[in-house]
């Protein structure tokens, strides 16, 4: 059996396997010998990889590259609540096909595909892997303006901890409401908050 370490990523799908050589049979093999680890539906990742951060995360966008984790996934990744959601919360643009992910279990939302990328950012979920996450003025403005699905409490609660934070920018905030179509509501949010 050949190694692994000379033919394949860290985390790696079935098709780039295909692409390198790797029959089915010998990918199915280290899988039940436990060298390779199924994250998701044709997505694996190496037993000798460094661990990942966030696994789900990773699995999803490879089984999904063009979306964005948003939502409560988003706000967990920026420690704007201390909720773990039981859906990697992903977004796609209103056009695209939604994908369909049994496991990790995942909730697609469609966006706007004119603000689709607004506020797009990247964490590593692996050593050397970024997956595409919104960054934490969009997810808190993403979190109210969705507030009726999450909850107001989620959503209050992630603007309170952003807005404590050395590197917030409350502007940017309305910035991207007003892109979003939330600026009174934010603009709102943002008094009530700045009266405590």
């Amino acid at each position: 059996m050949r190694s692994l370490a000379s033919t394949l990523p860290s985390t790696f799908t079935t098709s780039t396997a295909r692409r390198l050589g790797v029959h089915s049979r010998e990918l199915y093999a280290w899988r039940d010998g436990g060298e390779v680890v199924e994250l998701s539906r044709g997505v694996f990742r190496r037993g000798d990889a460094p661990a990942a951060s966030w696994p789900d995360l990773l699995a999803v966008a490879h089984r999904a590259p063009r979306a964005i984790v948003c939502g409560v996934s988003a706000a967990a990744v920026h420690d704007l609540t201390d909720e773990l959601p039981a859906m990697v919360q992903i977004a796609v643009p209103t056009p695209a096909h939604p994908p369909r992910i049994a496991y990790p279990p995942t909730m697609v939302l469609r966006f706007d595909e004119a603000t689709f990328e607004l506020g797009l950012s990247l964490v590593e979920a692996a050593p050397e892997e970024p997956v595409r996450i919104y960054d934490p003025a969009r997810t808190v403005v993403d979190l109210l303006r969705l507030r009726h699905r999450f909850g107001e409490s989620v959503a209050y609660g992630a603007l309170h901890r952003y807005l404590r934070r050395r590197e917030a920018k409350p502007a940017r905030l309305l910035e991207y409401a007003a892109a979003l179509g939330v600026r009174g509501p934010m603009r709102h949010a943002l008094d009530v908050a700045s009266a405590r």
